[in-house]
């Protein structure tokens, strides 16, 4: 532990134990004496960066479906209706939403004859990188840098984990990918070079090692566990030392953000301790940590990143939230039909509301994760500000594996770059490319000229002429 010296506590502030390593949240005793943080958040505070992508496009991507605004809302600019969309669920936080609407991913589309029908096998490497990956079955993977990683390298250097991927569908399906495409293009949407895919987490139990046990090696932290005992129990000591020197206000914080931590690890343990029960599990092949309701997979994982974001561990996440061809049933949507079968609603008016159910249920996971952003205060605001979530897929309609209008919307403040409470609806035949290299503009990376097929950046401000409507 960094010890108080004086009036200021270094930020990157550690709390160790055997095999755990808790780094703090923001507290008033990190800035410096006689400073407001306010002086210092603009530079010292690179915006926080969620990156999510969800497979198979959406209903509201179809041609019937565009004019039920099952996707998009009607009205572009500032007075739009979420009610008919399946962004309804945002409602609430209209304020920090952009919808971003009529973008293509054509770099997903087949460029020779015999790529066509690879689009599920290439798609989810095109998402964050906007380029068209090389076919190959082999090693020999090319594609282009990410988006998240671009950032990654540039403002995630100073944190203990640059950044981190993490997924909830099982990525190590053998067979699973076909027309002449190795997996590694289904499985990845981080990329930091044209050939190196980084490494999803599925297990929340791994995120959290990594986050709150990364001081210890892997034996260490195995025998902790062994022990019953919480990773708060081995730093107990370093708490209540820090605990004198903080003010009661820092206190509460500190007690909170702890607290906060055991939670997450009671839940894990509590999923572990039921999927080794013996009982059958509804994912048999998940390991212990996972666990097989959806909705409590991607709380935990939503939780895990609000909390590295609070201590800075990293600044940097994106979450594969599907696996293309993925045949599971999400009951709580409403909809009984496996969610590959449902995109391949044949182009009837049954079968697109059928298909646009599991696409509304997928977005309303978004509330929890804004909510949770936005209950975590740093310096004079929320993490909610300070945080650019991005969520869309790089198919449009899924059921003609089409890339035209895709789906996209971007969430949070990121540190007063987004206006927030806008629909921008794009030029037809306009590159998702020119979004993301606005997107990228946003999180500071304003040098960057060009990315994947861009053709130049799309305003994120809305335009003199935003009460048009659209689809």
């Amino acid at each position: 532990m960094d010890f108080i010296t004086g009036k200021h506590l270094h930020r990157r502030t550690f709390l160790r134990g055997m095999g755990a390593t808790v780094a703090l949240p923001f507290l008033d005793a990190m800035v410096p004496a006689g400073r407001h943080w306010s002086r210092v958040r603009h530079v010292a505070d690179p915006t926080r960066l969620i990156a999510i992508e969800m497979v198979h496009g959406a209903a509201g991507c179809n041609d019937w479906g565009a004019t039920q605004n099952l996707w998009a809302p009607a009205a572009v600019g500032r007075d739009f209706d979420l009610s008919p969309s399946a962004l309804s669920s945002l409602e609430p936080f209209r304020d920090y939403l952009t919808i971003i609407s009529n973008t293509d991913v054509r770099m997903a589309e087949a460029y020779q004859p015999k790529e066509i029908g690879g689009d599920h096998f290439r798609s989810s490497a095109v998402f964050l990188t906007q380029s068209h990956p090389k076919q190959t079955e082999g090693s020999d993977v090319y594609v282009g840098t990410s988006l998240d990683q671009i950032y990654a390298q540039r403002f995630g250097q100073e944190t203990p984990i640059p950044s981190m991927q993490l997924c909830i569908e099982n990525i190590n399906q053998s067979g699973g990918c076909a027309y002449g495409y190795t997996c590694v293009y289904t499985d990845s949407i981080s990329w930091a070079s044209p050939t190196e895919p980084l490494p999803v987490i599925r297990d929340p139990r791994v995120a959290f090692d990594q986050l709150f046990g990364a001081g210890g090696t892997p034996a260490e932290r195995e025998a902790r566990r062994r022990t019953n005992k919480s990773i708060l129990d081995w730093i107990a000591g370093r708490v209540s030392e820090l605990r004198r020197e903080l003010g009661p206000n820092d206190i509460e914080r500190l007690d909170r953000y702890l607290e906060n931590v055991r939670e997450i690890e009671r839940r894990i343990e509590g999923i572990e301790a039921r999927n080794t029960s013996g009982e059958p599990r509804e994912l048999p092949e998940a390991p212990a940590g996972v666990p097989d309701s959806f909705e409590e997979h991607v709380k935990l994982m939503f939780d895990l990143q609000a909390l590295a974001f609070a201590s800075d561990v990293t600044r940097v996440f994106s979450l594969k939230m599907g696996r293309d061809s993925s045949a599971r049933v999400f009951p709580e949507s409403g909809s009984d039909r496996p969610f590959h079968p449902a995109s391949h609603h044949g182009g009837r008016e049954e079968g697109i509301l059928e298909f646009f159910k599991i696409n509304r249920y997928h977005v309303s996971m978004l509330p929890y994760l804004l909510e949770r952003l936005q209950s975590i205060h740093e310096g004079d605001t929320h993490l909610l500000d300070k945080t650019m979530v991005i969520y869309g897929s790089p198919m449009a309609d899924g059921n003609l594996h089409n890339h035209r209008r895709a789906p996209l919307l971007v969430a949070g403040g990121a540190n007063g770059r987004l206006e927030g409470n806008l629909h921008l609806k794009a030029p037809d035949g306009t590159p998702m490319a020119n979004a993301m290299l606005s997107l990228m503009h946003a999180l500071g990376m304003d040098d960057t000229a060009n990315f994947g097929d861009s053709t130049g950046a799309l305003s994120l401000t809305m335009p003199s002429t935003s009460m048009s409507t659209g689809g």
